[in-house]
C-alpha cells in the first residue's frame, strides 16, 4: 500500500513558475514508478509525466518544454517543476503510482492522491 501527499499548489501569475512535490509513504517507493496527471474544469484527467524507479521519464506530448519531472528517491518524493505557466494550465494536479511506469503513463496504476489545486491567473 502506497500513500501519495501532494503540495506545492497555488495561485501564480502567467509566466510564473512552481514546483509540485509528491511525497509517497508506505513501501519501498524507489521500486515505483509515479507519475502528474491535471484534471481542470470540465475536462478529463490528462497526463503530464511519468518516471520509473530509475528515473525513465515520459512526457505527454502537449507537456514537453514547460513541465520537468523528477525523483529523489532518498527523500520518497516526486517533483514537477512547471515553468512558464499559462492561465490554461489551471487545473487539479494529481500524483499517481505503480510498480508499471506503463500503468502509470495509461493511468491505469493503484495509487492516487488527493491532488494540489494549481491557479494561474493574474
Amino acid at each position: 500500500q502506497v500513500q501519495l501527499v501532494e503540495s506545492g499548489g497555488g495561485l501564480v501569475q502567467p509566466g510564473g513558475s512552481l514546483r509540485l512535490s509528491c511525497t509517497a509513504s508506505g513501501a519501498i517507493v524507489s521500486l515505483y514508478a509515479m507519475g502528474w496527471y491535471r484534471q481542470a474544469p470540465g475536462n478529463e484527467r490528462e497526463l503530464v509525466a511519468g518516471i520509473s524507479g530509475g528515473g525513465l521519464t515520459n512526457y505527454a506530448d502537449t507537456m514537453k518544454g514547460r513541465f520537468t519531472i523528477s525523483r529523489d528517491n532518498a527523500k520518497n518524493t516526486v517533483y514537477l517543476q512547471m515553468n512558464s505557466l499559462k492561465p490554461e494550465d489551471t487545473a487539479v494536479y494529481y500524483c499517481h503510482s505503480d510498480r508499471s511506469l506503463w500503468e502509470v503513463v495509461r493511468g491505469t496504476g493503484l495509487y492516487w492522491g488527493q491532488g494540489t489545486q494549481v491557479t494561474v491567473s493574474s
